[in-house]
């Protein structure tokens, strides 16, 4: 296993301080704020160490309240709120410097027989007939990445243009074109454990989305004008799937306004199921733009 994939695997293995009490960690602290899907991933790890594991989670709905600080640690609570005969219930607290920075809501269920449709996996090119993000991205800025992206070990291949690609030549995109695709997997092989992967794809799930939202406006957050945080975050797992596999993460964003936007996603195996959905609403900010 690499280094950087066992440091990715570190930061998701919380310590636990207490009974319903975990503590974790950034992985950088030069950085200003806490990536969301770090401490959306890291708080999903606590509530499900708090439960059965024939129980998998089936949807979390988490808001993102304060910037979290990188330079000292998260301490996740976990209340119990239910356990029934079907679901369980948890809700997260992460707090830093005393105050809550992130709470989480997740339920838990055993799956039980009952109807089954889905929508179909969007028509694209295989993951292996693109390129990766990584190789794009530093040809596109002309100079290498920070080790950081060289050496993640998620990686993301874009079907269609970066937000960097776009903003320079916006005859990449076709004007009816509104999606996001892009084909993403954990790059090595992991363990065989439910909650991990779950947790890895809710990390990875917040990488793309704001992205989408620029890709509409053909803006990208390395402008030196645009920011973006996210505000909320909602996520449903609907089958079993595992993160070291080619995923297809197909994403959207049907409106921006008052200054915040709204992108959702569908996750689908390279099989094409129809495994997790994701919403989210974040917050993009041009620099002149007046604020409240």
């Amino acid at each position: 296993m690499s280094d950087a994939l066992d440091d990715l695997l570190d930061l998701l293995n919380l310590e636990q301080i207490e009974v319903n009490i975990f503590r974790g960690r950034s992985p950088d602290e030069t950085v200003q704020r806490v990536f969301g899907g770090q401490v959306a991933g890291q708080a999903l790890v606590a509530a499900g160490r708090t439960v059965p594991a024939d129980r998998p989670v089936h949807s979390l709905h988490a808001y993102f309240i304060r910037p979290g600080d990188p330079s000292v640690p998260l301490v996740y609570t976990v209340d119990r709120v239910r356990d029934g005969r079907s679901f369980t219930t948890r809700r997260v607290t992460a707090i830093q410097h005393g105050k809550p920075v992130f709470t989480l809501s997740a339920s838990f269920h055993h799956p039980e027989a009952g109807l089954e449709h889905a929508t179909p996996m969007p028509a694209v090119p295989r993951p292996e007939e693109l390129r990766s993000n990584a190789e794009r991205l530093a040809e596109a800025v002309g100079a290498p990445l920070p080790r950081q992206f060289r050496d993640s070990p998620i990686e993301l291949r874009s079907v269609g243009p970066l937000s960097v690609e776009l903003a320079r030549d916006p005859s990449l995109r076709a004007e009816d074109e509104h999606s996001n695709l892009v084909w993403v997997r954990v790059t090595e092989e992991l363990p065989d454990d439910p909650l991990l992967h779950v947790c890895l794809m809710t990390y990875i799930s917040d990488l793309t989305l704001s992205e989408t939202a620029l890709l509409e406006h053909g803006i990208t957050m390395l402008d030196g004008r645009t920011t973006g945080a996210s505000l909320d975050h909602a996520m449903w797992f609907h089958r079993p799937f595992r993160a070291d596999r080619w995923l297809l993460y197909a994403q959207e964003s049907p409106v921006a306004a008052g200054g915040r936007v709204l992108a959702r996603g569908q996750v689908f195996t390279a099989e094409g199921d129809l495994v997790v959905s994701v919403v989210q609403e974040g917050l993009i900010r041009i620099s002149g733009t007046p604020r409240d």
